[in-house]
C-alpha cells in the first residue's frame, strides 16, 4: 500500500492519489464481476479456515486490518468506518455488480471481495490525509467549527458540488474505457461492458464520496486535541 508522510503532502499529490485509487477501486470491481454473487463465501458454516467462527471473507479482512494502521495526528486513529463499507458492500454495490448464482468459486470470490473492500476503505480513510491537508492549508477556515464542535459546519467546508460531479463523471468514463472489450475498431458495444458506469457514479455519489467527508469532518473534529 502506498504511504506518504503527511509533511510530504500538499493539495495537489492528494488530489493525484485520490484519482490513481479511482483506477483501482475500478479494476477490483471489474474482476469481482467475473463471479456470481457466491453467497458462501459469507457463510460462517462453509468458512475454509480451521478453528474460526468467520467466514472466509470476515477472516481474509480481518487478517488484513492492520495494513490501516497508519496515523497522523494521534487521534486519527480512533476514526474508522470500515463496517459501514463492509455493510454498503455487501448488501448494496455486491448485489449490483454480480449475477445471483453460486458457482462455488468462494476462495476466489472472497479474494475479489477483499481487494475491493482494501481499495474502497483506503480511499474512503484516505479522507483522514485529505483534512489534514486542508487544515494545515488554511487552518483558520477550520478552527472556530473545530473548537464549537459543528460537524455541520465542518461539512459545508470540505463540500464543493462542482468538484463532486466532475468525480462522479470521471470515474464513469473510466469504468466505460476500463470495461470494455479490446477490439481493433473504435466502436463498443454498451451492452458488453464489464460493469455498468452509472453503478460506479452512483458508488461515489452514494458512499465514497459521502463516507470520505465523514472521516474528514471526524478528523477534523479532533484535529486540536
Amino acid at each position: 500500500m502506498e504511504v506518504a508522510e503527511s509533511n510530504e503532502m500538499t493539495l495537489e499529490t492528494v488530489r493525484d492519489s485520490l484519482i490513481r485509487q479511482e483506477d483501482t477501486i475500478i479494476f477490483s470491481l471489474i474482476e469481482r464481476t467475473k463471479y456470481p454473487i457466491n453467497v458462501g463465501a459469507y457463510d460462517k458454516t462453509k468458512t475454509a479456515v480451521s478453528e474460526c467462527s468467520d467466514s472466509l471473507v470476515e477472516f481474509m479482512v480481518k487478517e488484513t486490518e492492520a495494513a490501516y494502521a497508519k496515523i497522523l495526528h494521534p487521534a486519527a486513529a480512533s476514526i474508522n468506518v470500515n463496517s459501514t463499507i463492509w455493510e454498503v458492500y455487501f448488501s448494496q454495490l455486491l448485489p449490483l455488480i454480480t449475477v445471483p448464482g453460486d458457482d462455488g468459486n468462494y476462495a476466489t470470490s472472497a479474494v475479489s471481495d477483499l481487494a475491493c473492500l482494501q481499495a474502497l476503505s483506503r480511499r474512503i480513510h484516505y479522507g483522514k490525509f485529505v483534512a489534514e491537508v486542508k487544515f494545515k492549508d488554511a487552518p483558520k477556515k477550520y478552527e472556530s467549527a473545530i473548537c464549537s464542535q459543528d460537524r455541520d459546519a465542518l461539512m459545508k467546508l470540505l463540500t464543493f458540488e462542482t468538484v463532486e460531479e466532475r468525480v462522479k463523471k470521471r470515474v464513469a468514463k473510466k469504468a466505460m474505457l476500463f470495461g470494455q472489450e479490446v477490439s481493433l475498431d473504435d466502436n463498443y458495444d454498451e451492452k458488453k461492458l464489464k460493469i455498468d458506469p452509472a453503478i460506479v457514479s452512483r458508488l461515489y455519489e452514494e458512499w465514497v464520496m459521502p463516507l470520505t467527508k465523514l472521516v474528514e469532518v471526524e478528523y477534523l473534529l479532533r484535529r486540536l486535541d
